[in-house]
């Protein structure tokens, strides 16, 4: 069956980059700008509107797809953005929600994601996700971008695009392996799976980094650099740290347990013994206090159990950064991971979720926050994360 989408915005950057490839995929097209004239010009196949008509654009639309923004790399002032990040949003939500529209697909940054950020871009941004969220009689998607790349059209569609075309794609994996970025058929892909309804939610769009060899080949260096740092420089403070958890209780300096990794795969995880060898084998937020020896608690604090884990580095089996891998047993939260695609990614020492506080007792914020550093891992977010975790 034909789906019909209507597209604001159609002939800025990310629009003309979209479009044609949602064009012959079963999807009619409705196109609105404010000058309907160069839409006209550009795609002459579909139908084009002014933003004054779209009561009359919306007409038998399934969708919207809202691209209209203000970007961060405009001068515009705060009110300005606010104009069309916010209220010009909420007047198409608005004009979608009063002509039957039930799906509303807006694009928004990835830079809303962080409440840190406060430029005026992701200020408005969130602002919109905020104003939008309060519309409960719609089925609101917000699809997350960050740089859109493809091979068509040139002219001012940013740095990327502006190069010739086959250096587009060799340069967007330099890029992608510091920043996130997502290839213009992915966005198209995500669309047509938000109108299939097999996305839904919060969307996360960008080009996989486990696809990008530059990341691949620089995590995997970064990886073994420190590994055999940490048994060069501190393999004397290991083995004075085993001696110690052997003198100080009865049972093994190192604790072996099973975890689960990427693609489900079940490895044996090393740490340094913290608690009672008649612990139970469960998930840390789950042994009481009472297990854990006094010396214990000193290496959980300052994270120098974790040291023997760069065996598992050195292995391949964890990064230094990534999901904290599970336990077998914890079988919520491996569903969770399961169904967001988590287990695609290698599991780490530490990662987002970490730094964030959210342990294995909050199995589904824990799984969407895995979920979303999967997708946005880059060399950059990467070293970020180790710096929090050292000085947090």
């Amino acid at each position: 069956m034909t789906r019909k989408l209507a597209i604001t915005g159609a002939s800025g950057q990310v629009g003309r980059l979209v479009v044609p490839r949602l064009s012959g995929s079963g999807i009619e097209l409705v196109l609105l700008g404010r000058d309907p004239s160069r839409i006209r010009t550009i795609f002459p196949e579909h139908a084009a509107f002014g933003y004054d008509d779209m009561s009359a654009a919306f007409t038998g639309c399934d969708a919207i797809l809202h691209l209209a923004v203000t970007n961060n790399d405009s001068s515009a002032s705060l009110e300005k953005m606010r104009i069309v990040n916010v209220d010009f949003l909420l007047k198409v939500a608005t004009a979608a929600r009063d002509g039957g529209i039930r799906k509303f697909i807006n694009a928004t940054t990835l830079h809303a994601l962080d409440a840190r950020r406060t430029d005026l871009y992701s200020q408005t941004k969130r602002e919109g996700e905020s104003a939008l969220a309060a519309m409960s009689e719609m089925d609101v998607v917000q699809l997350r971008l960050p740089s859109v790349y493809g091979d068509r059209f040139g002219g001012r569609l940013g740095a990327l695009n502006r190069l010739p075309l086959f250096a587009r794609r060799p340069a967007a994996r330099i890029v992608g392996a510091f920043f996130p970025v997502v290839y213009a058929d992915r966005v198209a892909a995500a669309v047509s799976g938000i109108l299939n309804g097999d996305l839904a939610g919060d969307v996360i769009c960008t080009d996989p980094p486990e696809e990008n060899a530059i990341y691949r080949c620089a995590r995997r260096g970064l990886d073994l650099a420190f590994a055999f740092a940490v048994i060069f420089f501190l393999g004397w403070l290991m083995v004075i740290v085993w001696i110690a958890v052997r003198l100080t209780s009865p049972g093994p300096g190192l604790f072996a347990q099973s975890r689960v990794g990427r693609g489900e795969t079940v490895f044996t995880c090393y740490k340094f013994r913290t608690m009672a060898e008649d612990a139970p084998q469960a998930g840390t937020h789950e042994v009481a206090p009472g297990h854990i020896t006094p010396l214990g608690r000193f290496l959980r604090k300052t994270k120098i159990d974790e040291l023997p884990q760069v065996w598992n580095v050195a292995r391949g089996e964890m990064n230094l950064v990534g999901p904290r891998p599970c336990l077998p047993s914890q079988t919520e939260l491996i569903d969770r991971r399961r169904k967001l695609g988590v287990f695609e990614c290698t599991p780490g020492v530490t990662g987002l979720a970490q730094v964030g506080g959210i342990d294995m007792s909050e199995p589904e914020k824990l799984a969407r926050v895995d979920a979303e550093y999967c997708r946005l891992r880059t060399i950059v977010l990467d070293i970020k994360l180790l710096f929090a975790t050292i000085f947090h």
